[in-house]
């Protein structure tokens, strides 16, 4: 496999399977040039929501590309921004976080319309797509950077954050404790521009890793067929 393979892809590469790794053998990882580092923002409200009503959440779930894939899907999702958050360097960069020594964690940030759905309605969909069972690892991706928490930014999404892994510790279906973590929101940081809508400009490539990592072979163990 090319040493230039962006460091996600060469860990996924290695339970690959033969066809996907030989597509993938030329992809290198993006330059400094074309990555420059964003500073903290907020998605823009869309056309007839004004400032402020719109809804925002974070949520990590180890691989920001997969997670932001996942809500996407969800009704009601204004937009979703990959970034990095709980640490303590200032515009951190992905080789900064992946590395493990920012304190940061790989997370998305959710603009939601609060007339389409709710805070509850994301948290109930969120734990279907992670692995709430593994404490500071998702998938193939292992570290505290990849590790499953929710950000919640007022008492009310703590409250309801902190309710619903009761329940779901409660619910039986698990005989381990629920490892994903509630914490406070901090600065959210986006990521550089080639991780946003990594899933729709490199489909082939997203499909590689995400295949290659298990992700989807262990939520199926975890939660069943049906999610």
């Amino acid at each position: 496999m090319s040493a230039f393979l962006h460091p996600r892809l060469r860990r996924g590469a290695l339970a690959a399977i033969a066809l996907l790794s030989a597509l993938l053998v030329a992809a290198c990882e993006p330059s400094a040039a074309q990555a420059p580092q964003a500073s903290p923002s907020q998605p823009s409200p869309p056309a007839g929501l004004a400032e402020g009503e719109q809804g925002v959440a974070v949520f990590a779930g180890g691989c920001f590309w997969c997670t932001e894939a996942d809500f996407d899907k969800l009704p009601g999702v204004i937009a979703t921004t990959s970034g990095y958050t709980g640490g303590q360097l200032e515009n951190p960069s992905y080789e900064q976080v992946s590395a493990g020594n920012t304190g940061h964690v790989e997370a998305v940030l959710v603009s939601y319309d609060p007339r389409q759905t709710s805070y509850a309605q994301l948290l109930e969909a969120y734990w279907p797509t992670i692995d709430p069972l593994t404490a500071n690892a998702q998938f193939c991706d292992h570290g505290a950077q990849y590790r499953s928490a929710i950000f919640y930014s007022t008492p009310e999404e703590k409250a309801l954050a902190e309710a619903s892994k009761a329940a779901l510790q409660a619910s039986g279906r698990f005989k381990q404790p629920i490892a994903t973590e509630i914490l406070p929101g901090t600065v959210f940081y986006p990521a550089e521009e080639y991780h946003q809508d990594y899933y729709q400009k490199n489909p082939l490539r997203y499909a590689y890793y995400r295949n290659g990592c298990g992700r989807d072979d262990r939520l199926e163990q975890v939660w069943g067929k049906k999610r």
